[in-house]
Formats: structure tokens, C-alpha cells, sequence
């Protein structure tokens, strides 16, 4: 079976027009698109005519531009908005599986998309059909079977909870803030303090960080004493705090930051805390697919580039 060719979106330096390179640096589809977007499940959102399609890794249209806005395909389908400003969802020959609406509605995540009517919310399935009523103030995506949501108490307090597909409560709503389940666990905000339960509601890591995010790869960046750290599964800082800010892990490494003369410069880490490309960009995206997005800095000689994970700049936008 031939190995699936990653590609990525690229401005041509000198236009305006968007194509896709291939991980070497190639362009593979020429440039012709006004805006371009990351591949996801082999269809890539394009703007032409200021119309939004989807095309596949020959470069051919899927599905035709028409859409005034489009989101990146999820679970078979994508979410598309209507001129009129109505959404509703294709698979990926273009057809409408779920009629448009007038309504808000977020792509589908573990089977059930975000809607909102008479500012509540609630949740869809894949059929369309409205499994859960908008009955809840905040509400996030489903991760691993529970999705966080809220609720105002009579006391005027919004507190959040984790519902099961039901639209039962499995958590209670209690907590000021809340992640979405990753790896088991979640980060939740008590009183100002982050730590994280399991599935039951049960503390598997005590509250006792300033900032708590979501594991990914095994590891949680979570702030303490110094600045940022990654801890395990059990609480435990593995790479001491030490960063202005931490991002997730992503094919074995992580964006970080420190600060220079007052200014955010960002760089990666590996499992080890090894820091592996030095601090020096102004934003840095997770690796995807062997390359990262970075920004800047000033005097770097691009805007933008795609870079390995030695550092190596791929492709650079002017």
C-alpha cells in the first residue's frame, strides 16, 4: 500500500495565491487558491472566487466552491455556512447530510456537534438529530465519551460539570473552569487552583497548580514555582518548571516560550525537556505531520516557514 503524501498550504513568495507543498519542500499543487487550509480526513478547505470548496491531494475539486465558510472535515463530515448564514453539514462528496439551519453549530467531535438555540446549548448526532436539548449556558466538545458544560446556579454562579451523551450529569457541576477529557483525565479549575479527575469525578491530581492543561503524549504542561513544567499522570513535574508558557506535545515534541528583553520568544523541547530548536520565534505551531508552522522573528529573513524537527526551514514565506 503506498504511503499517503502529506502535504501542507504555502503562499508563493512574490503572489498572492496559495498552494500545497509536498514535506520536502516541493510544490506538489500549484498555487491558484486565494486561501488554503490544512488536509483532514484527504479533503483541504480552498477559497476561490471567494467561495469556499474542498479538494483532494491531486488538487481537484471535491466539492465545488459555494460555501461562505467552510470548517475542515471531522468525523465524514464538515460543517459549512450557507450565504445566508445558515450551517449545516456534508460528507465528503458534498451532498448535505444534515440539512442547513439558522442556528450556531461547531464540527462533530466523538459523535456529537456543539448547536445553540435562544442562546442555550445542546448537541446533535451524526443523523442530525437533536440528542441533547439546548438546555446548558457553556458547553464544549465530547472527548472520550463526557463533555464539559455549565450551568448558573441560583446564586447567579456558572459552574461546570461533565455530562455523558445522554446529556446526564456524570460530574456534577462544581468546578470554575474545565478541559476536555484526554488520555483519562481532566483539568479543572477549583477556587483559582488546577489539578485533574478521572472519569468518576474522583481527584486523580490534587489542585495545586496556577495552570493546569490537558495531557497529551503523557504529559500535562502545568504551572508552578518558575513558570511552566510538563508533570505525568501522576502529578509529578518530569521537565522542571522553568518556561513563561508551555503547549502541548505533538509527535514527541513541544512549543515553549521564555522570555527576551520583555518579548515572547518560543521554541521546542522534547519528552526529556531537552530543549531541541532554541527560543526564537514569535508563535510556533505543534509539529503535524514532521513539520511546524513558525512565525518571525525580525531579522530571520521570512514572515513565516514550515521547519523540521532539527530546525531546518522547509519552505519560507516572504
Amino acid at each position: 500500500m503506498a504511503e499517503a503524501v502529506e502535504l501542507f498550504p504555502v503562499q508563493v513568495p512574490g503572489s498572492d495565491a496559495y498552494g500545497y507543498m509536498d514535506k520536502s519542500g516541493n510544490l506538489v499543487i500549484e498555487a491558484g487558491f486565494e486561501e488554503a487550509q490544512p488536509f483532514s480526513e484527504g479533503l483541504a478547505p480552498v477559497m476561490l472566487a471567494r467561495n469556499w470548496g474542498f479538494i483532494d491531494k491531486t488538487g481537484e475539486f471535491v466539492v465545488k466552491p459555494q460555501f461562505a465558510e467552510v470548517w475542515p472535515f471531522s468525523e465524514g463530515l464538515a460543517l459549512v455556512m450557507l450565504k445566508d448564514s445558515s450551517v449545516g453539514y456534508i460528507d465528503n462528496t458534498g451532498e448535505f447530510v444534515i440539512e442547513p439551519r439558522a442556528y450556531y453549530a461547531e464540527p462533530f467531535s466523538d459523535g456529537m456537534a456543539v448547536v445553540a438555540q435562544n442562546e442555550k446549548k445542546g448537541y446533535l448526532d451524526t443523523s442530525g438529530e437533536l440528542v441533547i436539548e439546548p438546555r446548558f449556558d457553556q458547553a464544549q466538545d465530547f472527548s472520550e465519551g463526557l463533555a464539559g458544560a455549565a450551568e448558573t446556579g441560583a446564586d447567579g454562579q456558572v459552574k461546570w460539570g461533565y455530562i455523558d451523551k445522554t446529556g446526564a450529569w456524570a460530574i456534577q457541576p462544581q468546578f470554575d473552569s474545565v478541559l476536555a477529557f484526554s488520555e483519562g483525565l481532566a483539568a479543572v479549575n477549583l477556587g483559582g487552583t488546577w489539578g485533574y479527575v478521572d472519569k468518576t469525578g474522583a481527584w486523580a491530581i490534587q489542585p495545586g497548580f496556577e495552570y493546569a492543561d490537558s495531557f497529551s503524549e503523557g504529559l500535562a504542561a502545568a504551572k508552578g514555582e518558575g513558570g511552566y513544567g510538563y508533570i505525568d499522570a501522576t502529578g509529578a513535574f518530569v521537565i522542571e518548571p522553568q518556561f513563561y508558557w508551555a503547549y502541548r506535545f505533538s509527535e514527541g515534541f513541544a512549543a515553549v516560550s521564555r522570555l527576551d528583553g520583555g518579548a515572547e520568544i518560543r521554541g521546542y523541547v522534547d519528552k526529556m525537556g531537552r530543549v531541541v530548536i532554541e527560543p526564537q520565534y514569535d508563535s510556533a505551531a505543534d509539529f503535524r505531520d514532521g513539520l511546524a508552522f513558525v512565525a518571525g522573528p525580525a531579522g530571520a529573513g521570512f514572515s513565516w516557514a514550515y521547519i523540521d524537527p532539527t530546525g531546518a526551514v522547509i519552505w519560507k514565506g516572504e
